[in-house]
């Protein structure tokens, strides 16, 4: 038997107005509430009565999602949430193509971007790299009036329509708050791995984190960051030179992924200084408990692949939206306190 709103509401622990209101997209439903109410879809594999939805639907829209390939755990499961949520949207007249790109690559992007041809797609989500090819390649799609979504890395305001991810300042910063009191007075230095610079979001994790060190622990000193492109190995072999060649290595900040090669380096070094690491998955999870890193600072993958479908279609239909209800934050993980 098919599940019907009932049997959300009941999962949800709504009530039926409410399961009404966020399938029709209003906007008077709290983010908590939302969520609640499609997590219960998606495990019910609810799907809207299509004959119903089509009377009010005038076209198909179709969206576009560029993310990075690679083994990124983190962009495998914001790729599978996009899936998965878009399966929901299909009663309503929404197809969703998702392609992979090579990470950090812009030229990839560019291309990607422009081979986008008039009248093949309503809006476009990507995983924004900050180069001039890129920025002149989304200008092009906005002088189109083809809205485009920024999704965990960003571009300039005025390029896109809606930014979709965390407050990557503020996670720095917050990265920056954690070592700090980790070390507790400690004088030293702390390693930064990135994914790579030229990313928005891991330039601003990285600012943020040095601007916290300057003004509360001026007896840290962040060291430039190596850039390991989300490689494992890379991330081992460079920072197992880093550890050789450096003696007052107190702690560690890891902004991007590849942390399976950090971890990798700190075993074979012996005497682990504390370490806080982006996204949790089931490595980190693992690390957490077996004591090997001492934070995770998480982004919800299946918020941001709801709030960008929600945000694209509302642009497409000329529709406003509550950025509120859209807004992502960040979560803080310990040992004590994983899900």
């Amino acid at each position: 038997m098919r599940p019907t709103i009932h049997d959300v509401a009941r999962v949800a622990g709504v009530s039926l107005s409410t399961v009404d209101r966020v399938l029709n997209g209003r906007h008077s439903v709290r983010a908590a509430t939302r969520d609640r109410v499609e997590t219960a879809m998606r495990s019910l594999g609810y799907v809207r009565n299509a004959a119903a939805a089509n009377l009010s639907r005038r076209r198909i829209l179709r969206f576009l999602f560029l993310l990075p390939g690679g083994a990124n755990s983190f962009m495998r499961n914001l790729e599978a949430e996009v899936l998965t949520y878009s399966r929901l949207l299909v009663a309503d007249g929404v197809e969703v193509e998702v392609r992979t790109l090579p990470p950090f690559d812009a030229a990839a992007l560019d291309d990607a971007l422009a081979a986008i041809e008039p009248g093949t797609c309503d809006g476009v989500a990507l995983v924004a790299v900050d180069s001039p090819g890129v920025r002149a390649a989304v200008r092009r799609l906005r002088d189109r009036n083809l809205p485009v979504v920024t999704l965990i890395s960003d571009l300039t305001p005025e390029l896109r329509a809606h930014f979709v991810g965390i407050n990557n300042v503020r996670a720095g910063r917050t990265a920056g708050r954690l070592l700090g009191r980790f070390c507790g007075g400690t004088t030293g230095r702390i390693a930064v791995m990135a994914g790579s610079m030229v990313l928005q979001d891991h330039a601003e994790r990285d600012r943020g984190f040095r601007e916290v060190l300057r003004a509360n622990f001026p007896a840290l000193t962040p060291m430039d960051p190596i850039e390991a492109f989300d490689d494992a190995a890379i991330a081992e072999r460079t920072l197992t030179a880093l550890l050789e060649q450096t003696a007052d290595v107190v702690g560690i900040y890891s902004i991007g992924a590849g942390n399976r090669g950090l971890v990798s380096a700190l075993d074979r070094r012996g005497g682990r200084p504390p370490v806080v690491v982006h996204e949790l998955t089931e490595n980190s999870r693992g690390w957490l408990l077996a004591g090997k890193i001492d934070a995770v600072i998480r982004q919800d993958p299946a918020r941001e692949a709801r709030s960008a479908l929600r945000t694209l279609v509302a642009l497409s239909n000329g529709k406003a939206f509550h950025k509120d209800e859209n807004r992502v934050g960040i979560e803080i993980f310990l040992q004590d306190n994983l899900p």
